[in-house]
């Protein structure tokens, strides 16, 4: 089904699939690599791949030179505010389970 025909509550549950497909894998790869190199995988691989999503909006290079400045911005911005909601989530829970997080 393509994105455009589903509701936005579809969306958002094809979203949270995913993430969470993301984060069971990257949980995997920590089992054998530390934390700090399965994250930095996943800013890499999200770093390529959103490269990869803003040049196919581009007809030509010249339009994909165009699109940058936009590109890196809008990115930058969604990083900020994921990572500081993220950061705030685990401070209201940090407590109740710091007990279950391995400490490295």
């Amino acid at each position: 089904m393509a994105d455009d025909t589903l509701s936005d509550e579809e969306l958002d549950e094809v979203y949270r699939r995913m993430i969470d497909l993301f984060i069971d894998r990257a949980n995997q790869f920590a089992e054998t690599n530390s934390h700090e190199n399965v994250g930095l995988a996943l800013l890499y691989a999200s770093a390529r791949f959103n490269a990869h999503v803003v040049s196919q909006h581009a007809n030509t290079l010249e339009d994909y030179e165009k699109d940058l400045p936009r590109a890196r911005q809008f990115f930058r911005g969604q990083y900020q505010q994921m990572l500081d909601e993220n950061l705030e989530d685990y401070k209201s829970v940090y407590t109740r389970y710091a007990n279950f997080m391995k400490k490295q």
